[in-house]
């Protein structure tokens, strides 16, 4: 079944807007999903959260062994290699839904967050995904309830950015976050958007003679327009039927792309009604896309994705399957012992190559 997608890639990246494709869910597509979820996923799992650690805002693991210390590499038949961390800042004040800030006085930066990276598929994974395939993967609010109940949702124009389309608003904080550089911050002399289109362009500068594919509501009617202009842009949004926030704000924005809608609820598996936070994580959403059966109804985990996942960083699953709550912790939580018996916080990997 690997091997289906190696042919059927541009079909189940939207070549034809995903037409038979959704409903029923078809089981290529599933894999394909999941895949890319699981990209984004390791974002959060690599993302450093503890304020006590003077690299709050940074990645825990380095590049070179990125893929293994989020679980991307056993059982995974895809391969890809972390070529570029990026970094983002803001200009204007933001939540730590967003940026999130050491205590510490000797703080790796006071300005900046490690906010994605850039991945290129191996050789052995290009033989399995039938192209040279790119992952640009951000990360997105690591506190669902703060931002949805304390962030303002004001639209600004993205002209900046989307030239020649009109004047297309989008959501003033991530466009911030997107394109806001510091030139106190060695990590962000440029913009995250910057960042990733100057190592896109050498990865395709690298790689231009194989072919290449490179893989929330953000905007109002007219950044929908412009997204429509582009021929060869496709997007699939994947909707939990009881999760908030993609309808966040009510008003002002628009959809984009393609939809595909799951049920949460449905499953066996998951405590039910669940909250705001179980129906909007991410994890939650790959069980969904594993086990939905569309229109027809129910649940039944076509794909073999172990349910552990859903508890990687919640309480969703039902407690008779015997899964810790949010079991995804560093050991003794960085805290490592010296020689001399104290411990000390070792919560970080240094890079050999730089990102500066």
């Amino acid at each position: 079944m690997v091997d289906s997608v190696a042919k059927r890639w541009k079909h189940l990246s939207g070549q034809n807007n995903w037409k038979d494709l959704l409903d029923p869910l078809d089981i290529d597509l599933r894999r394909y999903i999941i895949h890319y979820g699981e990209m984004a996923q390791a974002t959060y799992d690599a993302f450093n959260t503890q304020k006590a650690s003077k690299y709050a805002g940074s990645s825990l693991y380095a590049k070179a062994d990125f893929f293994p210390k989020v679980g991307l590499e056993k059982g995974n038949p895809y391969k890809y290699s972390v070529t570029k961390f990026f970094y983002a800042t803001s200009e204007i004040p933001l939540p730590e839904a967003f940026i999130i800030k050491s205590l510490s006085r000797e703080a790796w930066s006071k300005e900046s967050n490690w906010i994605g990276y850039v991945a290129v598929a191996t050789d052995e994974g290009k033989a399995l995904l039938g192209r040279r395939d790119i992952v640009i993967a951000w990360r997105g609010t690591v506190q669902t309830l703060e931002w949805v109940n304390d962030f303002e949702f004001l639209l600004v124009s993205a002209s900046k950015i989307l030239r020649n389309s009109g004047d297309p608003k989008v959501h003033q904080g991530w466009y911030s976050v997107y394109t806001s550089d510091d030139p106190r911050s060695p990590y962000n002399k440029s913009s995250a958007r910057d960042q990733v289109l100057k190592e896109v362009r050498r990865v395709v500068e690298q790689y231009k003679n194989e072919e290449i594919s490179i893989t929330p509501r953000v905007g109002d009617s007219d950044f929908k327009k412009a997204f429509s202009g582009h021929k060869d842009l496709r997007m699939l949004r994947i909707r939990n039927t009881l999760d908030v926030v993609p309808n966040y704000p009510l008003i002002g924005y628009a959809d984009v792309g393609e939809e595909l809608i799951i049920d949460t609820t449905k499953s066996k598996y998951l405590k039910s009604p669940g909250n705001v936070s179980s129906w909007h994580n991410l994890e939650a959403y790959m069980h969904g896309v594993a086990g939905t059966q569309g229109s027809k109804g129910g649940f039944n985990l076509e794909v073999n994705r172990d349910i552990a996942l859903v508890n990687k960083s919640s309480d969703g699953l039902k407690d008779e399957y015997l899964i810790p709550v949010s079991w995804r912790i560093q050991k003794n939580k960085g805290m490592v012992q010296q020689p001399n018996g104290s411990w000390k916080l070792m919560d970080h990997e240094e890079d050999n190559v730089s990102d500066i």
